[in-house]
């Protein structure tokens, strides 16, 4: 570095001051000496510095408790022990209060400096990662949950009251309705979205398999484990971990896991050694747990550690009110991504996106935009290009508004969309046919909008 970085020096013996001001100024750092904690800490009030070599044993003040005072002043600045009186008990105590290493007298000056110059490297390193981290935070935004129905906003308040505490999450819903997203948004509203969210997936594990990724193994401790790995709580150490259908995890999983959420603590397969685990869990699951628990397929002690806090996803076919935008949303991506100009939605293939019951919610309706995406040859999506049949329901009676609202999307249709032309031909103001579009949900994706 172009710079080198502050020293302080603290240490009641005169010969070790000078020694290590001349070394360290040799090496081009800005060293300051003191000769006790007081002249110390008088020094850190009119400067401020990188790291502080501490002499442990001095009259008054020891090395320890001017360390203690030293991060309350300065928590980012580094300190060394220096000790000509070597015991694991002072090196533990001195590592507990934070300090970066601990060094026994004599030292060597290349040991002295090559710990010194190790523990500024990771202090610019640390320094480094929040700088990217904050860049990062500012430039790139979590994946949004799209919505605006009452449903929708209700999630959007729970998610904003549940995230940014350490409180377990259970999501249910039906599949499709998002429930990843939503985990992802609550680890991204969290203190710890720093950290990783690892996600895992238990109904498409068999149990043997689900076991070694939630809690590790050790090398030899199945048949083709050829090497220790690290398990998802291990993994996800500071951050999250999404269990994704829950429901589908056996009896035995469910107590294993019932353990480490009550004990903060796993043991790899193959191992009888614990090891802690800092981690915020949050499950889903489209099945009704209650009615597993009544069956004996799902414990109720478990049930109740990850229930401390409920969102439940609405289906689609219960927020229809958003499917314009959502089928919006997945149009611009879609666009995107295929380097096609589609910018609009036909009003009949809207009307027909509406009156679709949509089983498999949200995703279903993603997929069906992306196939139309990929099939269409106008700059619109239209009612030929939507693989969706409806159902025999839809042959029985239907209500006046449905009617209406098939026959004005119908003629906006014919007109190209321009609602000035369609408000002639249906005998009805522009305002009045305006309120019926909102009212009906239409949206015309525009290219202004891509």
């Amino acid at each position: 570095m172009a710079k080198k970085a502050n020293l302080l020096v603290v240490d009641d013996e005169l010969i070790v001051r000078d020694s290590l001001d001349k070394w360290f100024r040799e090496e081009g750092y800005d060293v300051a000496v003191a000769e006790s904690a007081q002249d110390a800490l008088t020094k850190m009030a009119a400067k401020r510095f990188d790291l502080a070599l501490v002499d442990i044993k001095m009259p008054g003040t020891d090395g320890v408790e001017l360390q203690r005072r030293m991060r309350e002043i300065d928590p980012e600045m580094l300190v060394i022990i220096m000790t000509g009186y070597a015991s694991v008990e002072t090196a533990i105590a001195a590592l507990k209060n934070g300090a970066y290493d601990y060094v026994s007298k004599p030292f060597d000056p290349d040991d002295i400096a090559h710990s010194v110059h190790n523990a500024l490297s990771h202090k610019r390193a640390e320094q480094e990662n929040v700088r990217l981290r904050e860049t990062v935070a500012s430039v790139v935004r979590p994946q949004e949950i799209v919505g605006q129905s009452a449903a929708m906003v209700r999630v959007f308040e729970a998610i904003q009251t549940v995230g940014p505490t350490d409180a377990t999450v259970l999501i249910t819903g039906e599949s499709g309705t998002g429930k990843e997203l939503c985990a992802r948004a609550i680890h991204a509203a969290s203190p710890r979205h720093y950290n990783p969210l690892v996600v895992i997936h238990c109904g498409a594990l068999a149990e043997t398999l689900l076991e070694s990724e939630l809690f590790g193994h050790e090398k030899g401790a199945f048949t083709g484990a050829q090497y220790r790995k690290k398990g998802s709580f291990e993994v996800a150490e500071g951050g999250s971990v999404f269990l994704d259908e829950i429901g589908d995890i056996s009896l035995k999983t469910q107590t294993d896991l019932l353990r480490v959420l009550q004990e903060r603590e796993i043991t790899r397969v193959g191992s009888t050694h614990p090891i802690q685990v800092d981690f915020r869990c949050i499950a889903a699951t489209n099945k009704k747990l209650d009615q597993l628990i009544e069956e004996g397929r799902f414990r109720p002690d478990l049930f109740y550690r990850l229930n401390v806090f409920q969102i439940q996803l609405p289906a689609l076919r219960d927020r229809k009110g958003d499917i314009p935008i959502l089928v919006e949303h997945f149009v611009r991506k879609f666009s995107a991504s295929m380097n096609k100009r589609i910018n609009r939605v036909s009003p009949a293939a809207m009307a027909l996106l509406d009156r679709y019951q949509w089983p498999g919610n949200v995703r279903e309706l993603e997929n069906a935009v992306e196939r139309a995406m990929v099939v269409a040859q106008e700059p619109e999506i239209r009612e030929e290009d939507l693989a969706l049949r409806l159902p025999l329901a839809e042959h029985q009676p239907r209500t006046l508004e449905d009617i209406e609202r098939a026959h004005i999307l119908a003629v906006l249709e014919d007109c190209k969309g321009n609602q000035t032309i369609a408000a002639e031909i249906l005998d009805i103001d522009r305002v009045t046919l305006h309120n019926k579009l909102k009212k009906y949900g239409w949206k015309r994706v525009t290219a202004d909008a891509l």
